[in-house]
C-alpha cells in the first residue's frame, strides 16, 4: 500500500556500505605483548558510528486494531442500575470495545504487526528491531515478541532484536524511545524498528468494568519519519506506588486505588510538563528565543486515556500549570480571565480541589476542543487499551487532519503507566504535505478509521456479561479450544485456535 520509504531506503543504504568498512582490529597503540597474544583485546568499531544522527527519526507508519465488537455505555449503565450518564458524562465514554474467547494478547500483536507489514509493502527482513510494549500477561518467561517471530519465519530474519516492556500502560512508550535510541546509535545497522502496543483491559464486575477495552497499535521507526520525535526535551517521571497492580497472576483482573490512581496522575503530569518547559525553554535560550513555554506551544495535545473525562481535566491541569508559572498573568481579560482567586494555589494541595478543578477545566474548553477533542475517537468508542491508548489517540488524530493542516505541527503527548512511570514528549509533523509525501501516506493509511469503527458488531450488555464470564474461567485452561463462532472477527485477523496439554498455544488467521 505505501511506496513511502524510498528516501528512507537510500539513507539504509548508505548505512550499509559504511558498514561493512571495519576499523584496523589491531591499533597501533596495542602493546607489543597483545600484538603477540593469541587473542586480541581491540574492540571492533564500525564506521557506522557517525558524527551525525539519523535526519529525522521517527513514526514511518503506524497500525490500530480493535477487537470487532463492542458494547453501548448507555445500554451498561441500564444494565449495571447505575443512574443514567454515569459511564457516559461522568466518564465521558460512548462504547467499549471488548475480545471474544478466540483472541489473547499473542492474537492481538500477531494482527497489527502483519498488517502493518502487509500494507506499508515492507519485506520481513527489512525489520531490525521488534520490541512489545505490554502489561496483559500470559507466561511468566516467554515473550509476546518470540510469539511474534513466526511472521518471520518464512523470511528467514532471525536478527531481530528487542524484546517485551513492561510497566502497566507506559511499556509501548518505553518501547519507542528505546527504538528511536537504537536507530540513533552505534547499533544500528540500517533496517527498521516496530514498535507494538497492546493490551486487553478487563475488569471484576463493579465501578472500574465500564472503564475497559482491547486493541494494539504497531508504529514503523526510521530515519526520515513524517513523524518525527523531538530530541533533548522529554520530560520523565517515575515513583513507588500501589495505585494499579496485578499481583494475581492467575486473574486478568487487577487491584485498583481509583482515587489515588488519578492523583498520581496529575501529579506524574505536573512533574513531566515541568521538566519537559526547563528543556525546551533551554534550546530556544540557545537560538536566541527568550519566551517561557505553555500550553499554547503544543499545536495538538495527546494523553493516555483511561477516561476521556480525565483527559479534559488534564488540559485544564496544563493550564494551571501555565497560570502558576506565569510572573504576572492577566487575570483581567483573556486566557486566564477571572481566576485571579487562585493565584496563590500550591499544585500538590489542588488534586482534590473542585473548585480549581472546575474553573480550569472551564477555562481551558476551547484549548480542550482544538487540541485534545479530536484525538479522543478511539478511546471513547474502543475504551482503554492500556499501553496502545495514547497511540491510539494519536491515530485518531491523525485521521481526522489533512495533511496541509498538520504540516509543521508540533504534537505533546503525555504517556503515564501506573507503578508509576510516566514522560511528556512531542513530535514535530513534517513541513511536506504535498500529494504522495510520506505525511499523505501516513494519513491516507489512517483514513478509514472511523469506518472500520462503524463495522463492528454492536452486542448486547447481557452478551458481553456473559463473554466476560467464560474469558474469566478459562483463562489458564489447558487442553482447551475456545468456544463460540470466529466469523465475526475482522478479515485478516490472527485467533487462539487451541491451547494443549503443556500450555502451548497454537494461532492461526482468519482468511483476508
Amino acid at each position: 500500500m505505501f511506496r513511502l520509504f524510498s528516501q528512507t531506503r537510500r539513507c539504509l543504504q548508505v548505512k550499509r556500505a559504511l558498514k561493512r568498512q571495519e576499523w584496523p582490529l589491531r591499533p597501533a597503540h596495542l602493546t607489543a605483548a597483545a600484538q603477540q597474544a593469541s587473542f586480541s583485546t581491540a574492540s571492533v568499531e564500525h564506521l557506522s558510528r557517525s558524527d551525525s544522527w539519523p535526519k529525522d527519526v521517527g513514526i514511518l507508519a503506524l497500525e490500530v486494531y480493535f477487537p470487532s465488537q463492542y458494547v453501548e455505555q448507555v445500554e451498561l449503565e441500564k444494565y449495571d442500575g447505575v443512574e443514567a450518564g454515569k459511564y457516559t458524562l461522568g466518564l465521558g465514554q460512548k462504547q467499549m470495545g471488548f475480545c471474544s474467547a478466540h483472541e489473547d494478547i499473542n492474537s492481538l500483536c500477531l494482527t497489527v504487526v502483519q498488517r502493518l507489514v502487509e500494507r506499508s509493502s515492507l519485506s520481513w527482513d527489512s525489520i531490525g528491531r521488534l520490541e512489545v510494549g505490554t502489561e496483559t500477561i500470559i507466561d511468566k518467561s516467554k515473550a509476546v515478541k518470540t510469539v511474534l517471530m513466526q511472521l518471520f519465519q518464512d523470511s528467514g530474519n532471525t536478527d531481530v532484536e528487542g524484546i517485551d516492556t513492561t510497566n502497566a500502560c507506559y511499556g509501548g512508550t518505553a518501547s519507542l524511545f528505546n527504538s528511536a535510541d537504537w536507530v540513533e546509535s552505534s547499533s544500528w545497522d540500517g533496517r527498521y524498528a516496530v514498535v507494538v502496543c497492546g493490551d486487553i483491559a478487563v475488569y471484576a464486575t463493579g465501578n472500574a468494568r465500564p472503564t475497559g477495552g482491547a486493541g494494539a497499535v504497531a508504529m514503523l521507526v526510521g530515519p526520515e519519519a513524517p513523524l518525527v520525535l523531538e530530541r533533548g526535551v522529554r520530560g520523565t517521571h517515575m515513583e513507588h506506588v500501589y495505585d494499579f497492580y496485578k499481583p494475581d497472576l492467575a486473574s486478568e483482573y487487577p487491584m485498583v486505588d481509583g482515587k489515588l490512581s488519578i492523583q498520581c496522575y496529575f501529579r506524574a503530569l505536573d512533574q513531566c510538563y515541568s521538566i519537559y518547559r526547563k528543556k525546551i525553554q533551554s534550546q530556544w535560550q540557545k537560538v536566541g528565543v527568550d519566551k517561557p513555554f505553555t500550553l499554547e506551544d503544543f499545536q495538538f495535545m495527546i494523553f493516555h486515556t483511561p477516561f476521556c473525562k480525565l483527559v479534559q481535566k488534564s488540559v485544564g491541569r496544563m493550564m494551571l500549570n501555565d497560570f502558576l508559572a506565569a510572573p504576572n498573568p492577566d487575570t483581567q481579560s483573556g486566557l486566564y480571565k477571572g481566576l485571579q482567586a487562585f493565584r496563590g494555589v500550591k499544585l500538590e494541595d489542588t488534586y482534590s480541589d473542585k473548585d480549581v478543578e472546575k474553573a480550569f477545566q472551564k477555562a481551558s474548553l476551547e484549548m480542550f476542543s482544538q487540541k485534545t477533542k479530536p484525538s479522543l475517537l478511539l478511546s471513547s468508542r474502543n475504551g482503554n487499551m492500556y499501553t496502545p491508548s495514547m497511540y491510539g489517540c494519536l491515530a485518531s488524530l491523525l485521521a481526522q487532519y489533512s495533511a496541509q493542516q498538520l504540516a509543521g505541527s508540533r504534537i505533546g503527548a503525555f504517556s503515564y503507566g501506573s507503578g508509576l512511570a510516566a514522560s511528556l514528549f512531542s513530535m514535530r509533523v513534517s513541513q511536506n504535505a504535498a500529494p504522495g509525501s510520506p505525511l499523505d501516506k501516513l494519513l491516507s493509511s489512517l483514513s478509514d478509521l472511523q469506518t472500520r469503527l462503524d463495522a463492528r458488531k454492536q452486542v448486547p450488555p447481557e452478551e458481553f456479561a456473559e463473554i466476560m464470564k467464560q474469558r474469566e474461567e478459562t483463562h489458564h485452561l489447558v487442553s482447551h479450544t475456545p468456544q463460540g463462532s470466529k466469523d465475526d472477527l475482522f478479515p485478516g485477523t490472527w485467533y487462539l485456535e487451541r491451547v494443549d496439554d503443556k500450555h502451548r498455544r497454537q494461532y492461526a488467521r482468519r482468511p483476508l
